[in-house]
């Protein structure tokens, strides 16, 4: 306890750990696989980063963003503390750089995406025996649940990871695998403990309450009326900072036009600027330079900005966890902060855009079931992935489905192995979920009841029937 708290005064400054920060930190310590839910701004990179600190060898987090790990690396590294990072937009110089400090034990954190992770070349160096790797963290963990059957199937291969590794090790090896999230109900939690195989993990699983956090919903009637009401509510905080997430990045650059016209000091934010471009967006944003951000849902996880005192969706998001994530942004000073939800009628007869956007990822989604199906029949029993990318495109996300059914198991990150039921598999299941999933946003968006009481209901925390958060919308109109 001595050496924790004296590298945390030492590196951060603080005198104090919140709870549960001290128990998640000792348990990485000891080597024991963890599941921790914490809320925005709760102070999970500490869990993960002081370990690291006090170990001798790296700490692989495997981090969904290019902009979360980016910031996180920045932060460390200013701090002159052992960091780096590779992912798939680093330049070649700086991708060969962080492999070297890798080798010769120079790096404790090594931030890296799944995709990158299980690079060719990336892997080799990782299964040298001499690397010692003391544990894997799996950040943000509640993308391998949302993104993993279709988006980011690499997510679904994860679980096969640890072992691979310590089979290259010397013998005796350990290494502790946690994942860190701030949304997960009950059944995502079932899902990466399963998919990262956690053995016998110690919970840390809190609400994602957050009682300075005011929530409102807004209807609005025509495009007009959404600019109309974002407008009146960025005015409500002269000077203050914020962030406006929206679902494309053809909106980000028109809004963030149209609302610099009129004087704002805010730019656009997306995966489509260069990686140059998004580090001084995020820069200036965090100096004060620029007020705010239109941003699509690439800007903020992670990102660690204490006094944002507002944020508004210009659009709803596709998902609650992705709601939850966002709205986090907001407050984490303790100090009151508001989040706005714009959304158009619910009829959609005068205003459709939301729901002709929702009907199009689900269409999305259902084209990726259908390329399952079809090529579910094709692929063979067994097989190398990378064998049989170049023979399937597009197979990698069949493959993740079929494991999500539980029709195939990878027996390394890279073979995996087919089981045979006697018949097709069932896709029905997987995306009645998924549909009700999607569902959740509209649910939240119509109801009448306390806002943060539905959040916690549906994230595994109830409440009691007469409970009341006080200041959302819908409490305050009663």
């Amino acid at each position: 306890m001595d050496r924790i708290q004296a590298k945390l005064q030492q590196v951060w400054g603080y005198t104090e750990l919140r709870s549960p920060q001290r128990e998640i930190i000792e348990c990485l310590l000891a080597d024991r696989d963890a599941l921790i839910v914490m809320p925005t701004g709760g102070g999970k990179s500490l869990c993960f980063q002081i370990p690291a600190l006090l170990s001798s060898g790296v700490t692989l987090v495997i981090s969904p963003l290019v902009a979360l790990m980016e910031n996180q690396v920045q932060e460390l590294t200013a701090k002159g503390l052992a960091a780096g990072l590779l992912h798939s937009e680093l330049p070649p110089k700086s991708r060969i750089q962080t492999l070297q400090a890798l080798e010769t034990g120079r790096l404790r954190l090594l931030y890296i995406s799944p995709e990158t992770l299980l690079n060719q070349t990336v892997w080799a160096k990782l299964c040298q025996p001499e690397l010692q790797i003391d544990r894997l963290i799996l950040d943000e963990a509640h993308c391998l649940v949302h993104w993993g059957e279709t988006f980011r199937p690499t997510y679904r291969r994860l679980g096969a990871i640890r072992t691979a590794l310590i089979q290259s090790k010397r013998a005796g090896t350990k290494m502790a695998i946690a994942a860190f999230t701030a949304t997960a109900d009950p059944r995502s939690q079932q899902i990466i403990s399963r998919v990262l195989q956690l053995q016998q993990p110690a919970e840390f699983i809190l609400n994602p309450h957050r009682p300075n956090l005011k929530l409102s919903v807004k209807q609005i009637w025509t495009p007009r009326g959404r600019k109309k009401h974002l407008t009146e509510f960025i005015d409500k905080y002269p000077r203050q900072s914020g962030l406006v997430y929206v679902r494309t990045r053809d909106t980000s650059e028109e809004l963030a036009a149209w609302l610099a016209a009129r004087g704002d000091r805010t730019v656009a934010y997306h995966a489509g600027l260069s990686p140059q471009a998004r580090r001084r967006v995020e820069s200036e944003w965090l100096s004060g330079k620029l007020q705010y951000v239109v941003c699509t849902c690439a800007f903020g996880m992670g990102i660690n900005k204490a006094n944002v005192r507002w944020i508004a969706h210009f659009h709803p998001p596709v998902l609650l966890a992705e709601y939850i994530q966002e709205i986090g942004r907001a407050g984490r000073d303790g100090q009151l902060a508001e989040a706005l939800l714009l959304v158009c009628e619910a009829t959609g007869l005068l205003y459709p855009e939301d729901r002709q956007r929702s009907r199009f990822f689900g269409e999305s989604i259902d084209r990726h079931y259908d390329l399952a199906t079809t090529l579910a029949k094709q692929l063979p029993a067994s097989g190398d992935i990378r064998e049989i990318e170049q023979k399937f495109p597009q197979s990698l996300v069949a493959l993740s489905l079929l494991h999500s059914v539980g029709e195939l198991v990878w027996e390394t990150p890279f073979n995996y192995r087919r089981i045979e039921t006697g018949k097709p598999p069932d896709w029905k299941v997987l995306q009645t979920q998924q549909q009700q999933v999607f569902r959740e946003i509209t649910t939240y968006i119509t109801h009448s009841g306390c806002r943060w009481a539905f959040l916690l209901a549906a994230f595994g925390s109830p409440q009691p029937k007469t409970w009341r958060c006080g200041n959302c919308d819908n409490c305050q109109r009663r």
